[in-house]
C-alpha cells in the first residue's frame, strides 16, 4: 500500500465514521479553550473539564484573571498537574491578551505562541478548533497513532506535523487532529491496543508488520501443539 493510498483510506474512513469529531475539553469561547488547553499539559480532559466551571465562572474576562495573582488561581487548579507553574501562566497569559491584543485570543500560531503557557501544540489546537485553520496539533495519541498507522515516520512532532499537513487534504486537518486523538484515546492506546475492535487494520503499519504476524506464529504454534 502506498502512502498516498493509505491517506486517502484513512481520510475516507473518519469522514464517514466521525465527521464532526472535535475536542473533549468543554468550553463555550475562545479564551475558556485557551485556558483549558494550557491547563491541559500532562493532564487528562477528564481532570480539566473537572476544575474548569468554578474556574471559567470566576474568571469570565482577560481583564479578570489579569487582575488576581497567581495564588488565588491556584486554589481554584490545584488538582492539575504543575498547578504553581499553569497559575502563573495562566495570569501572564490574561495580561497579555488585556494589554497586547485587546482581550482577543489570537488566531494567528506565531502571535498565540507568544502568550505565556502556549506552545505550538496549544497554538495549533487553538487556531484548529476556533478558527478551522489548517493547523495540526502534535500530542502523544497523534504522535503515537500517526507512525503507527504508516502515516508518517516522523522521529519528532515537528517532522509528524509537517507531514500530516502535507499529506492531508487542507480542509480536513482541523478535524484529522481530534480523529487521530480519539482513536489514541480509546482504540490504539499507548501499552495494549485494541487491534481486535480497530476497524482500520487493514491500513495500518503497526498492525501487519506486527500484530499480525505475531498472530499467525502463535497460531501455527498452537495447531503443532495439538497435533503432537
Amino acid at each position: 500500500m502506498t502512502k498516498k493510498e493509505r491517506y486517502q483510506l484513512f481520510v475516507a474512513h473518519f469522514s464517514a465514521k466521525q465527521p464532526d469529531a472535535e475536542t473533549e475539553l468543554h468550553y463555550h469561547n475562545p479564551f475558556q479553550l485557551l485556558i483549558a488547553v494550557i491547563l491541559s499539559a500532562q493532564c487528562t480532559d477528564k481532570r480539566i473539564n473537572m476544575i474548569t466551571p468554578a474556574l471559567f465562572q470566576r474568571f469570565p474576562t482577560p481583564a479578570s484573571l489579569a487582575e488576581v495573582t497567581p495564588d488565588l488561581v491556584f486554589d481554584y487548579i490545584r488538582s492539575v498537574s504543575y498547578p504553581n507553574n499553569k497559575a502563573k501562566h495562566l495570569v501572564g497569559m490574561a495580561n497579555m491578551l488585556l494589554n497586547d491584543f485587546n482581550s482577543e485570543v489570537p488566531s494567528d500560531i506565531d502571535e498565540l505562541q507568544k502568550l505565556p503557557g502556549v506552545g505550538r501544540k496549544t497554538a495549533n489546537v487553538i487556531a484548529s478548533v476556533v478558527y478551522n485553520a489548517p493547523a495540526m496539533a502534535v500530542d502523544t495519541h497523534v504522535f503515537r497513532v500517526a507512525n503507527r498507522l504508516g502515516l508518517t515516520n516522523g522521529k519528532t512532532p515537528l517532522a509528524v506535523e509537517k507531514d500530516l499537513v502535507k499529506n492531508l487534504p487542507q480542509e480536513v486537518i482541523h478535524v484529522a487532529h481530534h480523529w487521530l486523538i480519539l482513536h489514541g484515546r480509546y482504540v490504539c492506546v499507548a501499552r495494549s491496543p485494541k487491534c481486535n475492535i480497530c476497524e482500520i487494520t487493514h491500513i495500518c503499519r503497526y498492525f501487519n508488520k506486527i500484530v499480525l504476524p505475531a498472530k499467525l506464529i502463535s497460531e501455527s504454534k498452537n495447531q503443532h501443539m495439538i497435533k503432537l
